[in-house]
């Protein structure tokens, strides 16, 4: 048995590592004629912005045709040179005659925190203090980017998808590969990201076909056997929610009447201790998510510096044979000896007993919720 075990998985794994050869193979897609809004948000990001960032968003602009974007961002008090990597790219893309919105503000966390507290977005913590809770700050950051979408939509300007770009590295292929994601049909398709490969960055956001957190950081990551096979395949992996780095969405939501925009969960449940990241509410309100369903696209990886982008790129080099079998076989370890179901009963009740007090507030959002306590301090944010 041990044996045939062993061939059965030299076989498995030697048909992956072909099929990613394949993949890796193929030439990326080109660019559709869409016409895209591009939004992002900045925090002390100069070093990426100089080294990386700013040349891609140009070279981006440049094969879409300046004509079919508007790229709005927003720098929000950093206290590196920030703003002056943006002037840079504002002056590049002026040039270029690219609509844009590049808003530089001065307002620090240490304002934000020390401001009178406001009725939305404030709680009182275990600390014992009145503090600003992290992600209702962060939805509101992203939706200032979105505000010049449906300015413009107001004028009869409009845009097929909204490209939503981290401080990451990435190229004009990964954008055209990411656009083409399941033929171009998804209520949103995303990028797998990395700072510290093979470990994938974004695990706050990401959860798979039956909405679980990863069973394990590194790759084939998902508990959920479809989510899994199409990771494994290479294909679009089916996701309740996911950010990861870069992602694509149509426009229609952001446009529509109420339009779709990030947000936190109330105030009152997270005094619960509950948390969920913008980014995957975001899906849990999406109409398409349901219509079209939420993608990770294995083929587009992107990195927080350099040295993580070039580690996770060709696949084949990434994902070695010696890896390859090794992952299968603690995926299966981690599966048939966890369950993510008691630590989601914690949740569920206390979004239960929530919805209880609260009748006429539900929370669609509770695959996105884990139990924790996220405020806003003066260099980042703290767990309380």
């Amino acid at each position: 048995m041990g044996l045939g075990l062993v061939i059965w998985t030299m076989l498995q794994v030697l048909s992956i590592h072909h099929h990613i050869a394949l993949v890796d193979a193929r030439p990326p897609p080109p660019l559709p004629s869409d016409r895209i809004f591009i939004a992002s948000t900045h925090w002390n990001n100069e070093r990426i912005l100089r080294s990386h960032w700013n040349d891609a968003v140009v070279d981006l602009v440049k094969a879409l045709g300046s004509e079919n974007v508007f790229v709005s961002v927003l720098e929000s008090g950093s206290w590196d040179d920030s703003k002056g990597a943006l002037r840079e790219l504002d002056t590049r893309l002026d040039r270029l005659g690219v609509r844009r919105n590049i808003t530089l503000s001065d307002t620090t966390h240490q304002d934000e925190i020390s401001a009178p507290p406001g009725r939305d977005g404030w709680i009182k913590t275990p600390r014992g203090q009145t503090e600003l809770r992290r992600i209702p700050y962060l939805a509101r950051l992203r939706n200032w980017t979105l505000q010049p979408l449906e300015d413009l939509a107001r004028e009869g300007i409009t845009f097929d998808k909204v490209l939503f770009l981290n401080d990451v590295v990435f190229t004009v292929d990964d954008v055209a590969t990411l656009l083409d994601t399941n033929d171009g049909v998804y209520g949103a398709a995303c990028s797998l990201d990395f700072s510290k490969p093979p470990l994938y960055y974004d695990t706050f956001a990401l959860r798979d076909s039956h909405g679980d957190e990863h069973v394990m950081q590194t790759w084939p990551y998902f508990r959920s056997a479809s989510s899994r096979r199409a990771l494994i395949n290479m294909e679009p992996v089916p996701v309740r929610s996911c950010w990861n780095g870069m992602v694509v969405m149509p426009a229609a939501p952001f446009i529509s009447y109420p339009p779709l925009r990030f947000r936190a969960v109330p105030d009152s449940l997270s005094l619960s201790h509950l948390e969920g990241s913008e980014c995957c509410l975001i899906h849990a309100d999406n109409p398409l998510s349901q219509l079209h369903g939420v993608y990770l696209n294995p083929q587009v990886r992107v990195g927080y510096n350099s040295e993580a982008y070039a580690a996770v790129h060709p696949t084949r080099a990434w994902l070695s044979l010696q890896n390859l079998a090794v992952a299968l076989w603690e995926n299966r370890f981690l599966r048939w000896t966890t369950s993510s179901y008691f630590k989601m009963q914690v949740v569920r009740s206390r979004v239960m007993k929530w919805e209880k007090d609260h009748p006429q507030q539900q929370e669609s959002g509770d695959f996105c919720l884990i139990n924790e306590m996220q405020v806003l301090v003066a260099n980042g944010w703290a767990h309380v």
